[in-house]
């Protein structure tokens, strides 16, 4: 055999070598990270290793190859792997810290201890205990424009994209914005209208969506309430002595409940309470902001448990509203 040949033969050998240990190398970095027909999510915390990372990706190989070019920094967050994703591809989202954010719908609840509950079971950082000792907090409160009292309005219940690794902190900074651009414009503008402020609006719609889960009767609800502050008369409405006694499963309000000493007793105190009752819904709000302009100044539940009400513009008509209602209950064994 000619050295040319020999030669010839000699690179062929080398270039299969080659291209065999380029395989090698190539395969385990650009193979498929999700075979499957969905998208899979990775979750890395705060405790999560390279390791941990490795085994939660199942892209050991792949991994430790690209890491002898860059080595990887564990960023936690939520990741999506997407159908037909390389390992390369996956690695330098991780590495860049590019995760994917949860959907968190700000809950129509009556305690912020509740709310600090729902943001410890979708986000990393939250811890429930720590949240609800911040939203008791006056300093904390403070900070952010709001007391105590009045910080469940900052919370426009909507769903927002928040990442799951969001402090509270940024959970906060995040809210605050969300609730200049709900206000911003119209609500603002009507809000002054009718001579209220944004924390007055929703404390009063946090009352009409105790009293109404029809979201068609509430615009009446809250306009009897406002011609009640009109003329000066207490607001009376029941949600409140529930939320002052923190009885919220409570079907009846009794005579003794109404000598309930606190602040958020609206028959024993004029005009609004300190703050909201509940996290105020959308539709409350426009509610308020819209409300119709009514002569009646009482309302009772309707007797056919519809979870409407009869309104009356006279005492005398709002008594016979609550005698039906008052035999419905009895002739139901409601206590």
């Amino acid at each position: 055999m000619s050295y040319n040949l020999k030669r010839k033969h000699y690179i062929i050998a080398a270039a299969v070598i080659l291209c065999a240990v380029m395989c090698c190398v190539l395969y385990p970095v650009l193979r498929n990270a999700n075979p499957t027909d969905e998208v899979r999510i990775i979750y890395i915390d705060n405790d999560d290793t390279v390791d941990s990372v490795m085994d939660k990706t199942q892209c050991h190989t792949g991994w430790r190859l690209l890491m002898c070019a860059r080595k990887y920094r564990v960023r936690p967050g939520r990741y999506e792997v997407l159908c037909g994703e390389r390992v390369i591809s996956l690695y330098r989202k991780m590495m860049n810290g590019r995760q994917s954010p949860v959907r968190f719908t700000v809950p129509n609840v009556r305690t912020l201890d509740r709310l600090a509950a729902q943001l410890e079971r979708k986000f990393l950082n939250m811890d429930s205990a720590e949240v609800a000792r911040c939203f008791a907090d006056p300093e904390f409160c403070d900070q952010w424009g709001y007391t105590v009292e009045t910080l469940p309005a900052l919370f426009i219940p909507n769903t927002y994209e928040i990442w799951w690794s969001t402090t509270l902190e940024d959970f906060m900074k995040r809210m605050q914005r969300e609730n200049g651009r709900f206000w911003e414009g119209r609500r603002d503008s009507r809000a002054k209208e009718i001579g209220m402020s944004r924390e007055e609006v929703i404390t009063l719609a946090s009352i009409v969506d105790e009293e109404t889960a029809n979201d068609g009767e509430k615009p009446m609800v809250a306009g009897m309430y406002i011609r009640r502050l009109k003329t000066d008369m207490p607001l009376q409405a029941d949600p409140t002595v529930k939320f002052a006694l923190k009885d919220f499963a409570k079907r009846r309000i009794y005579n003794n409940d109404l000598m309930t000493e606190s602040p958020y007793n609206t028959y024993r105190n004029k005009g609004l309470p300190p703050g909201p009752i509940r996290i105020a819904s959308v539709a409350g709000i426009d509610a308020v902001l819209n409300h119709i302009e009514t002569e009646c100044v009482y309302m009772c539940a309707k007797e056919d448990f519809s979870g409407t009400h009869n309104f009356a513009r006279t005492y005398e008509e709002h008594l016979q509203n609550a005698k039906r209602y008052t035999e419905a209950l009895n002739s139901r064994n409601i206590r």
